[in-house]
C-alpha cells in the first residue's frame, strides 16, 4: 500500500508577488501583462472572489475586477522560490514527481524524516514552507496519485485532507466526475447525457455506453471509480513535446500566417536540433480571435530531415484548417510531439495533442 502526498502551492506566482510586495497583501492581484492579448498566468484567492481565473483573457480580468493590480511575471523568481520548496520535500523522500512549479507528487511510504504516517510528513512539510518561505500550501494524503490530487484540492487553500485506504469507497461515492484529473467541461457534459453526475453513477454506468461515449478513456474513469490507481510516482518525467507559439497585436487571416509559422518552426528546430530530440508527430496550434482552439497534427513515417521539411509539413497542416476564409486568428502555435532522444530506430508513436498555451 503507498502513501501518496500531492503537495499544491496556493495561488503560487501571485502568493509569491504579494509576499515580496507587502503592498499587494490583500489586494486582488493578477499575475499577467496587462493587454489586450495576454492572458492571466495567476490570481489571488482576492481576485478569484471576482471570478478571475488562469488562462483567462486579461482584459477580461480587467472588466470583471477594475480595482485589480496587475503584475508581470517574473517566472525567474518562481522557479527560484520552486526550487527551494523542491529542497524542503527532499528532506523526506527522494520519490518526487514534480507536475509543475507549484506542485508535485511524493511518494513517502518508505520517507526518511522519522515520523508515524504521511499525514505528519504532509503537515511538517507545510509547516516548513510556511515558516521558512512565508508561503502556504495544501495537501492531499491518500494511498494513490489520484485520489491525493482530488485530496489537495478539498481544503484550499492553506489545507490539508486525508483519505484512508478504508475510507476511498465512501469517499469516491458522492464525488462530482468533474473532480477526476482529465474529466473536463466536454467529458463532464458527455457523463451527464448518460445521468453520470458522480462517481458512484459512474460505478453503475453500463459499461458498454459509457465505451460508446467515452473510447479508451472510459477503461481508466471505471478504474478510477473503484479507487485503482497503480501509477508510480516518476521521478524523472521525460519530456513529451517541444513547441513555440505567438499571439499578434492585430488578428490575422490564416493566409497571412506563413511568416510566422516559419519562424516559429526555425526557433523550434534549432531548440530541438540543440537538445538532440528527434520526433515524427508535428502540430500546428491555431487560437481564433473568439478564443476557439484548433488543433491539426501529422505523424510521419521518419522524422523530418531537415528544417526545411518541417516547415513543409506544418504549411500541408494549415491547409487542412476548414474554416471559413474569413475567420482571423490571434495566436499560432507549432511544435513536435512524442519527441524522443535519437536513437537507431523509433519506435511506433500514437498522436497525442499537446498544450501550447502560454501566459
Amino acid at each position: 500500500m503507498r502513501r501518496i502526498v500531492h503537495i499544491d502551492m496556493d495561488a503560487f506566482y501571485a502568493s509569491v508577488e504579494q509576499r515580496d510586495d507587502p503592498r499587494l497583501v490583500g489586494q486582488p492581484v493578477v499575475v499577467a501583462w496587462k493587454g489586450p492579448r495576454s492572458v492571466v498566468c495567476a490570481a489571488s484567492y482576492e481576485a478569484r472572489r471576482f471570478g478571475i481565473r488562469s488562462a483567462m483573457p486579461a482584459m477580461r480580468a480587467a472588466r470583471l475586477c477594475p480595482d485589480a493590480v496587475f503584475v508581470p511575471p517574473d517566472f525567474k523568481r518562481y522557479k527560484a522560490v520552486s526550487k527551494q520548496v523542491h529542497a524542503i520535500f527532499r528532506r523526506y523522500t527522494d520519490q518526487i514527481e514534480p507536475l509543475s512549479l507549484d506542485e508535485a507528487y511524493l511518494d513517502v511510504t518508505a520517507q526518511r524524516g522519522g515520523l508515524e504516517t504521511a499525514t505528519d510528513v504532509a503537515s511538517a512539510i507545510r509547516d516548513a514552507i510556511r515558516e521558512e518561505l512565508n508561503l502556504t500550501a495544501s495537501a492531499g494524503v491518500a494511498p494513490s496519485k489520484f485520489l491525493a490530487k482530488v485530496a489537495s484540492d478539498w481544503r484550499k487553500p492553506d489545507g490539508q485532507f486525508v483519505i484512508p485506504p478504508q475510507r476511498v469507497q465512501a469517499f469516491l461515492e458522492p464525488l462530482p466526475v468533474g473532480k477526476i484529473p482529465g474529466v473536463g467541461r466536454v467529458t463532464e457534459a458527455k457523463l451527464a447525457a448518460l445521468g453520470v453526475r458522480t462517481v458512484g453513477d459512474l460505478r453503475r454506468c453500463d459499461a458498454a455506453a459509457l465505451h460508446q461515449a467515452l473510447g479508451q478513456f472510459a477503461s481508466r474513469l471505471l478504474r478510477l471509480s473503484q479507487g485503482q490507481d497503480d501509477s508510480p510516482v516518476r521521478t524523472e518525467r521525460r519530456r513529451k513535446s517541444l513547441s513555440a507559439e505567438d499571439t499578434f497585436a492585430v488578428d490575422q487571416p490564416l493566409e497571412a500566417l506563413e511568416p510566422v509559422i516559419r519562424r516559429l518552426a526555425d526557433k523550434v528546430w534549432a531548440s530541438a536540433q540543440r537538445q538532440g530530440y528527434v520526433a515524427r508527430t508535428l502540430v500546428l496550434k491555431l487560437k481564433t480571435a473568439d478564443f476557439v482552439s484548433l488543433t491539426r497534427q501529422q505523424t510521419l513515417a521518419t522524422p523530418p530531415a531537415t528544417q526545411a521539411d518541417f516547415v513543409a509539413a506544418l504549411l500541408q497542416l494549415r491547409s487542412r484548417v476548414d474554416r471559413p476564409a474569413s475567420t482571423l486568428y490571434r495566436l499560432v502555435g507549432v511544435g513536435f510531439a512524442q519527441i524522443e532522444p535519437p536513437g537507431p530506430a523509433l519506435p511506433d508513436l500514437q498522436p497525442s495533442l499537446f498544450d501550447l498555451e502560454g501566459c
